[in-house]
């Protein structure tokens, strides 16, 4: 049976592929808010790293709650930076904050978080079949268009293909290959 290859032989991995990635996650804004912000960490770097990190990053931005993010001070990130196993880049240590206070924006506004970026696809999957990884996109028009408007909201570290990953990652985008046995959707 035709597996998605990207995990590789990490256990780690491909137990973050069988039982989290591409599963739909919506009403969980703090789960949603994680995964944006371990994307958004990702950057230029592997997801086994993040993944591997993942326990030091809830720990160091408390289970990734919104509120306590939006109000961390200048102070706490440094020492977040200093004092905990996780990709110490200050740029990227300061999204969360930032984007933690954007978080907190949209849910005034929307109701939640969650009912905000699903709206992107109408609260409806999409669901590709692809046959081989090089049939995955890395960005796409919607990425796109998600990109440029959480950046108008003050986000950062939303660009186009790491908003594709969070997408896949959360369940929007189901890019499983055709016959894979993790796959949920289709």
């Amino acid at each position: 049976m035709p597996q998605c290859t990207w995990p590789g032989t990490s256990e780690m991995m491909q137990v973050y592929h069988d039982e989290e990635w591409g599963k739909v996650s919506k009403g969980d804004d703090r789960y949603l808010f994680e995964m944006l912000s371990l994307e958004g960490a990702q950057a230029g770097l592997s997801w086994h790293t993040i993944l591997s990190k993942r326990a030091a990053y809830k720990e160091a931005f408390r289970d990734f709650d919104i509120s306590t993010c939006a109000r961390l001070t200048d102070e706490e990130l440094e020492a977040i930076r200093t004092d905990y196993a996780i990709v110490r880049n200050k740029a990227k240590i300061k999204s969360v904050r930032t984007n933690a206070q954007a978080v907190e924006k949209i849910q005034e506004e929307f109701g939640s978080f969650s009912a905000f970026i699903w709206s992107y696809v109408d609260d409806t999957p999409i669901v590709h079949m692809p046959e081989q990884n090089s049939d995955i996109p890395t960005e796409n028009d919607l990425s796109r268009q998600m990109s440029k408007d959480l950046k108008k909201r003050g986000f950062t570290f939303v660009g186009p293909v790491i908003l594709y990953t969070y997408m896949q990652a959360i369940g929007m985008v189901d890019d499983h290959l055709v016959g894979c046995k993790a796959k949920t959707n289709g």
